[in-house]
């Protein structure tokens, strides 16, 4: 009896707290399409494509790059699961023809299969190191897309080059790279 009160409590509390959890009198304003660069954070954007790739890049408003990380890592996951499946089938050949009851007789010798086998391996190891560098890659591109997302690329930024001389000391004769704002 006791415990059934202390339940219904505890759920009208709950009720209760979410019924007033919203203020319908504050409706904030719609940002336009420049404003979320305000409010944006790079750790975060780096931290979601840890946690899941290509999060990263959707919250750093760049759609695009996400479907190529998870191509990236999709092939990369293929790749293990397919040398990792002709490795053990080759491996088992291998094993069985030391035995003597060689299942490609006639096709692959013993030392053949144990080289086949080897590199389906290498082929394995070479695909986990893809995923994780495609992982990584994921990662780095978040961080940098999240620090640059306020960067300026504005019609007003310039470039020249010119010549320059310097009469100082000695002539010194070289070009000058300017950028302007």
């Amino acid at each position: 009896m006791l415990r059934n009160i202390f339940i219904t409590t505890l759920l009208l509390q709950f009720f209760a707290v979410s019924a007033f959890g919203q203020d319908t009198l504050a409706v904030k304003p719609k940002k336009d399409k420049e404003a979320w660069k305000e409010d944006h954070i790079p750790f975060k954007a780096t931290m979601l494509s840890t946690i899941l790739p290509g999060a990263g890049q959707i919250y750093n408003h760049k759609y695009w790059k996400a479907p190529l990380v998870w191509a990236g890592i999709g092939i990369s996951v293929y790749y293990i699961v397919d040398n990792n499946k002709n490795f053990h089938h080759y491996k088992d050949a291998y094993l069985l023809s030391l035995d003597g009851n060689n299942p490609y007789e006639g096709e692959y010798s013993s030392s053949q299969l144990l080289s086949i086998t080897d590199q389906y391996r290498r082929w394995r190891d070479l695909s986990y190191v893809a995923a994780g560098f495609i992982y990584l890659l994921n990662i780095m591109d978040a961080a940098v897309d999240g620090y640059l997302v306020t960067f300026d690329v504005s019609e007003d930024l310039s470039m020249s080059l010119r010549p320059y001389t310097d009469f100082t000391t000695y002539p010194i004769n070289g070009l000058t790279l300017s950028l302007s704002l």
